[in-house]
C-alpha cells in the first residue's frame, strides 16, 4: 500500500493436485512483473515454494505472467542459497525468456558462537583489540549505560520517533531515505505487525536515560536481521554507533541466537564485528 502506485498486485500461486507447493507475489507494470517489494526496503525477496517442487511451481507461473503480458520478469533479492535461481532459469528457458543471473549485493553476516568469549576470540588480532578497548571506554564513561531491548508492538511503536531522530542525526542518507513518501507510514506500520509476529527486537542505547544509539532488528529462526539503526554523533568519543550493535550481538549470544544478518551494504563496521559477505543475486527474464 505505501509503495505500490499504480502497479497492480498478483499473487500467484501453484498446486499439486490440492496440495499448495507454493506462492509468489508480483507488481505488475504493463509488460513488467516483478516481486512486491524494493530493494531500498527489502534485503531479501522471493517466492515461497515447498523444497524440491521448484521446476513444478515456477513453469505455470510464468506460464501465466506470459499469458498476460509479461515480456520482462525481475527477481531480485535471491539470497546465494535460494532454490529460485536455478528453478527459475531452467522453467523460463522453456516457455522461451532469456535469462540472466547478476550479482545485486553483498550482505555479510557473522555466525555466532555459544559464548561471548568465543565471539571475540574469534575476531582479527586488531578487530578485537578495538573492539575490548571501546568496551571499556564507554564502560568508563561515567552515568547509567543501559541496552534496553523492545519486543512489544506499543512500546517500539512509541520508540520510533527516537529512532528516526537518532537515524538523521546519524546519516544525511538516512535523514533522505526517511524523507521519502510514505516511508515514516511504513515504519509505524511494519514495527508493531512485526511485534505481534514474534519477530521484533529494537535495541536502544542510553545514557543516563538519554538514547543515544538505536537498532532496528528482525528476529526469526535464530536470526537477528539488523534492517536500520541511527546513532548521536555528539557521543561519537563512545563509538555508540558501533558499540550499540557490539552489545546487541552479546544479547544475541546470550539469547541463544546463531547468526546476525547486517544486511545489505559493506560498510565497514560490519567487518569489524566479524561480518562475512554473502552474495544477493538477481535474475532478469526477459522475451
Amino acid at each position: 500500500d505505501h509503495f505500490q502506485g499504480e502497479r497492480q498486485l498478483q499473487i500467484l500461486t501453484a498446486r499439486d493436485g490440492e496440495r499448495l507447493i507454493g506462492v509468489a507475489p508480483f507488481l505488475r507494470d504493463g509488460a513488467s512483473a516483478e516481486f512486491v517489494g524494493h530493494y531500498s526496503i527489502c534485503d531479501y525477496m522471493d517466492a515461497v515454494v515447498t523444497p524440491g517442487f521448484e521446476a513444478a511451481f515456477f513453469a505455470p507461473i510464468f506460464e501465466r505472467l506470459a499469458a498476460d503480458g509479461a515480456m520482462t520478469i525481475d527477481l531480485r533479492g535471491l539470497r546465494a542459497s535460494s532454490p529460485t535461481i536455478a528453478g527459475a532459469l531452467a522453467a523460463a528457458e522453456a516457455l522461451g525468456y532469456a535469462g540472466r543471473q547478476e550479482e545485486e549485493a553483498l550482505s555479510p553476516c557473522v555466525g555466532l558462537p555459544p559464548t561471548w568469549e568465543e565471539y571475540v576470540g574469534s575476531l582479527s588480532k586488531k578487530d578485537r583489540h578495538e573492539l575490548r578497548r571501546k568496551l571499556r571506554r564507554l564502560g568508563d564513561a561515567g552515568g547509567a549505560v543501559e541496552l534496553k531491548v523492545v519486543t512489544e508492538a506499543d512500546e517500539a511503536s512509541g520508540l520510533l520517533d527516537t529512532l528516526f531522530q537518532l537515524m538523521r542525526l546519524s546519516s544525511h542518507l538516512k535523514e533522505e531515505f526517511l524523507e521519502r513518501p510514505n516511508m515514516q507510514a511504513f515504519f509505524r506500520a511494519m514495527v508493531p505487525a512485526m511485534a505481534v509476529e514474534g519477530m521484533l527486537r529494537l535495541y536502544v542505547l542510553t545514557f543516563d536515560a538519554v538514547p543515544v544509539a538505536s537498532v532496528l532488528n528482525f528476529d526469526l529462526g535464530g536470526t537477528l536481521y539488523m534492517y536500520n539503526s541511527g546513532y548521536d554523533p555528539e557521543y561519537s568519543h563512545f563509538a555508540v554507533g558501533l558499540m550499540s550493535k557490539a552489545l546487541l550481538l552479546k544479547d544475541a549470544i546470550e539469547n541463544g541466537r546463531t547468526c546476525v544478518d547486517f544486511l545489505r551494504g559493506d560498510e565497514a563496521y560490519k567487518y569489524d564485528l566479524g561480518g562475512k559477505d554473502q552474495q544477493v543475486f538477481r535474475v532478469v527474464l526477459t522475451k
